[in-house]
């Protein structure tokens, strides 16, 4: 009987592109969940590289970590030194139901 090996799935992986990345944000906005945000910048972050992403905004690693994890909590200024050292830039549409 031959086994499968599985390894834990990790959107890491197919965030490929700039694009991609843009639309795993997006869609994590949508959601309007901080925690959801949170994490998805923490996904973007360490397929960007984490170091990279550390020296960019001037904050430390291991904190930068831990604010951009599902369970962190970051300051806006934060979120916003991330955003902008991802390349990312936010814009607000007025919505329409």
């Amino acid at each position: 009987m031959v086994k499968n090996h599985t390894r834990p799935w990790d959107i890491v992986r197919h965030l490929e592109t700039e694009e991609d990345m843009a639309a795993y944000l997006e869609a994590a906005l949508d959601e309007g969940d901080s925690a959801l945000v949170t994490a998805a910048l923490g996904d973007i972050a360490r397929a960007k590289g984490m170091a990279q992403i550390s020296r960019e905004t001037g904050l430390g690693r291991e904190s930068l970590c831990e604010a951009l994890s599902p369970e962190g909590n970051p300051e806006f200024a934060t979120v916003l030194k991330v955003i902008q050292a991802l390349g990312i830039r936010l814009h607000a549409t007025l919505e329409r139901t």
